[in-house]
């Protein structure tokens, strides 16, 4: 049992506390379970191998015009805009989405998107060492706290809300009381976990019996890295092993054949039996929503580093190419690729699928023919995105023409996650000194 820990200075309500790093008997049989259930036994070569293999499109052979100055412009125009909003945001956080290009704000007691408003910050800290965009996040960072005990964590978006939050605080100033938080938030994760289907609920209470019941979404390969890192700050192999599981749930039912995704699967959550995909955002059910195929790409990827199983690489990379095949000539998504609407776009899905072809390029194999065609496209991307798609002087945001909600008319404005993963992507672009991976 850890002994108590003491800092500097009060910054909040102290978290709820929990042991480590010795795994209980009643996890180990749990972890003992989860790797040796039925769904185990489709291995990662199987899920992958399942998938057919289109191919890099031969237009990402060849290395975009964009040059490292350039990207270090807009990174710095970036960085600019977010110390402009440090004032408005300090202590709260833009809504998940613009309107007319402006973010309102909101408090941290609900909704799955505050934490990409604390990973700009932290990102701006890193970027330029400036002590307020640290002294914000860690502000921030108390709200977080607070949301534990007394606000909204019936959701598998506990994965973004505290990874890109506390950590990515505890990555970078190295304070044990994020650690706490993070791991307190990786419990409540896991408790989501449903062990005949082998997934993590997305929403809703588990246990119950309403529409939610035995439902997981594409976005959840996003969640995950939360449970690797409690796998690895504890030595507690369960969280590691409910992340894995739900990723080759999710591989068996949510990737098509031909390398797309449905955005939502439902499962018997006391069978386990597959109950059919459907989508709650995309076009249609049978249709590829962008935004869920890029969570994929760069979730799948993620997975291959944590667990290092090369065919999580190469499912990463065939719905990547997937991804590639669809794209129009400026490297930026439709909404949804079967939608009949051309000129509706989604940034954010381009921003997202820029950092995970990033990940992607860095896990494979240096000799690898593809590394190079994949960090291409992820900085063919990021020059659209740049050159393109950025918000003017009249915005707060950063990236226009995302779309959070087309079926609610929520589109052609900002996203703050689209915001959060062209930051994100510019860094790693510039190969910023010492910028370590947040997920």
């Amino acid at each position: 049992m850890c002994g108590a820990y003491s800092f500097p200075f009060p910054i909040g309500p102290t978290p709820p506390r929990r042991p480590d790093p010795f795994p209980s008997a009643g996890t180990v049989r749990l972890w003992f379970t989860l790797l040796n259930r039925p769904i185990m036994a489709r291995s990662p070569e199987a899920l992958a191998t399942a998938v057919s293999e289109q191919g890099v499109p031969e237009r990402y052979a060849t290395p975009p015009t964009a040059n490292h100055d350039l990207l270090a412009e807009a990174l710095n125009d970036a960085v600019e805009r977010i110390d402009a909003n440090l004032e408005d945001f300090y202590d709260r956080f833009p809504e998940p989405s613009s309107d007319d290009l402006v973010y309102g704000s909101t408090d941290n007691a609900g909704g799955w998107t505050t934490s990409f408003w604390t990973g700009l910050c932290w990102l701006a800290y890193e970027v330029t060492g400036a002590g307020r965009f640290r002294d914000a996040a860690e502000t921030q960072i108390e709200t977080f706290e607070r949301r534990l005990e007394s606000g909204d964590t019936n959701t598998h978006d506990l994965g973004f809300l505290y990874t890109l939050s506390a950590v990515a605080g505890h990555r970078i100033t190295g304070n044990d009381r994020y650690r706490s938080a993070a791991l307190t938030a990786a419990d409540l994760l896991a408790e989501r976990f449903l062990e005949a289907p082998g997934l993590i609920q997305a929403w809703g209470d588990v246990g119950g019996d309403d529409w939610t019941a035995g439902r997981t979404i594409v976005d959840t390969m996003m969640n995950l890295p939360l449970l690797f890192w409690a796998s690895e700050t504890t030595g507690d192999p369960s969280y590691a092993a409910i992340a894995e599981t739900h990723a080759r749930t999710a591989a068996d039912h949510l990737v098509r054949e031909d390398g797309s995704t449905f955005h939502t699967f439902k499962c018997d959550p006391e069978t386990g039996e597959p109950l059919g995909g459907e989508t709650a955002q995309g076009y249609e059910d049978d249709s590829c929503w962008a935004r869920g195929q890029a969570w994929a790409i760069y979730g799948y990827a993620l997975v291959s580093d944590y667990r290092s199983r090369a065919p999580y690489a190469e499912l990463s990379a065939k719905l990547g190419n997937y991804y590639l095949h669809e794209l129009p000539d400026d490297d930026v998504p439709r909404w949804d690729f079967d939608a009949p609407e051309p000129d509706i776009r989604d940034t954010s899905a381009a921003a997202i699928a820029a950092c995970g072809f990033d990940e992607l390029a860095r896990g494979l194999p240096s000799a690898d023919e593809r590394v190079p065609a994949y960090r291409n496209a992820s900085l063919a991307t990021l020059e659209s995105l740049a050159e393109h798609y950025t918000a003017g002087a009249d915005s707060n945001g950063l990236l226009s023409d995302a779309a959070y909600h087309r079926k609610e008319d929520d589109y052609d404005e900002c996203c703050i996650w689209g915001d959060y993963f062209y930051v994100e992507g510019l860094v790693r672009a510039t190969e910023h000194a010492d910028w370590g991976r947040y997920w």
